[in-house]
């Protein structure tokens, strides 16, 4: 693997790149183009090329690629290959659907501990996880060797999460609060904001507005 730094554009398309193959394994495709990744993905073939040529030589000149080598392949970058266990903290709406999703992912990253701190929620099961106080989160980190934490709690409580999380030794957060947490450089956040995502949705709906504007999509 080439040793340069890997941009963030590139490691989230490769489970987009994960998914489609795995349908195409479903199928029983054994090989595929990169032009046919991009005619499908809506993506640039070469960009394809590029970003999957940070990581090795997976295709052959004229044949394309080996479907279940480079599911393979994208697994071993993507660590999913090794077992890893997430923690999650808010045992609401949100948190209920994600971890009945749970039952749905094949790969090994699993949520495997939801924490509340709410009396009315502790000790109650979502998809056969008991829901544990607050106070149990540091031990049950390093128990469950868990190395993701998930937040889902409303925004006022979401940074203070993010304390417990990184305390504990977590490495990694998924935020779905509508705040933007302050972390050590050493843990990664990714935000999931749906307000955000809605609303700058809306603002593609309406190509023609009062001047006539239409805004270029990139």
């Amino acid at each position: 693997m080439k040793q340069e730094k890997i941009s963030e554009a590139v490691v989230r398309r490769l489970p987009i790149y994960l998914q489609f193959l795995s349908e195409l394994n479903k199928r029983e495709v054994q090989t595929v183009s990169s032009q046919d990744l991009g005619q499908k993905l809506d993506l640039n073939p070469a960009q394809i090329r590029k970003d999957l040529a940070y990581f090795g030589e997976f295709g052959r000149k004229g044949v394309g690629y080996d479907v279940f080598y480079l599911i393979e392949k994208i697994r071993q970058i993507l660590k999913l290959d090794q077992t890893l266990n997430v923690a999650l903290v808010g045992a609401g709406n949100l948190g209920h659907a994600l971890c009945n999703y749970n039952t749905y992912i094949k790969d090994n990253m699993k949520i495997v501990a939801v924490f509340d701190a709410s009396p009315s929620k502790i000790g109650t099961q979502i998809n056969n996880i008991t829901v544990s106080p607050m106070a149990d989160l540091n031990q049950s980190i390093t128990d469950l060797n868990i190395r993701i934490g998930i937040i889902t709690v409303p925004a006022v409580e979401a940074q203070n999460v993010a304390n417990h999380f990184v305390e504990a030794g977590i490495k990694g957060i998924l935020n779905f609060a509508p705040l933007i947490l302050k972390v050590p450089d050493e843990v990664r956040i990714h935000n999931a904001d749906f307000t955000t995502a809605l609303l700058s949705l809306a603002y593609y709906l309406d190509y023609e507005g009062e001047n006539g504007y239409e805004p270029a999509l990139d």
